[in-house]
């Protein structure tokens, strides 16, 4: 199975806001959101709605740039920003934050996407966004199984948000990163 839209509900959330220090999550969230709102990816969606909801104010971004696989970059509010995967700050030489790598990481074990922030060059911030399971796919992959068929799930993910979704459901034979 692909994973989004087949056995999850295909609107992810934003689930989790890490700000670092000297930072609110608000703060995290309306920079986010003010460059996802150029974005055309799936978790873009989520990081906007999420802002909107939260009545937050949402800049223009001033340049914007997308690299598929990795994120997206640009200027907000003045703020030079990075917006993605770890290895987009890795590609930049941006120096990850320890705590924040390790509370990436937990958060991916629990099925849920990372999304790295860099402001102005620093690792600053964390926002997890995660596609819920449809009601009824434990049920329908449990069904599969109990006839015999081998069930495998595919999907874009970081392996380790791949791996923590298919758990969840019961399925051992993954393909990540695709």
């Amino acid at each position: 199975f692909d994973k989004t839209g087949t056995l999850t509900e295909g609107r992810p959330r934003v689930t989790d806001i890490v700000a670092g220090a000297g930072l609110t999550g608000d703060e995290v969230l309306t920079l986010a959101a003010g460059l996802e709102s150029r974005s055309e990816h799936p978790l873009a969606g989520a990081v906007v709605a999420a802002a909107r909801t939260r009545g937050l104010a949402i800049a223009d971004p001033v340049r914007f740039e997308a690299l598929d696989g990795f994120g997206v970059s640009g200027q907000v509010a003045g703020r030079t920003l990075v917006l993605g995967a770890p290895r987009y700050l890795d590609r930049l030489g941006i120096v990850r934050d320890p705590a924040l790598t390790a509370r990436a990481e937990s958060l991916a074990r629990a099925g849920k996407s990372p999304i790295h922030l860099a402001i102005d060059g620093r690792h600053a911030a964390l926002l997890a966004v995660a596609d819920p399971v449809k009601a009824g796919a434990r049920e329908a992959v449990a069904a599969l199984k109990a006839q015999g068929l081998v069930v495998a799930m595919v999907t874009g993910d970081d392996p380790h948000t791949a791996a923590g979704v298919a758990k969840n459901l019961g399925i051992a034979e993954v393909a990540a990163g695709i």
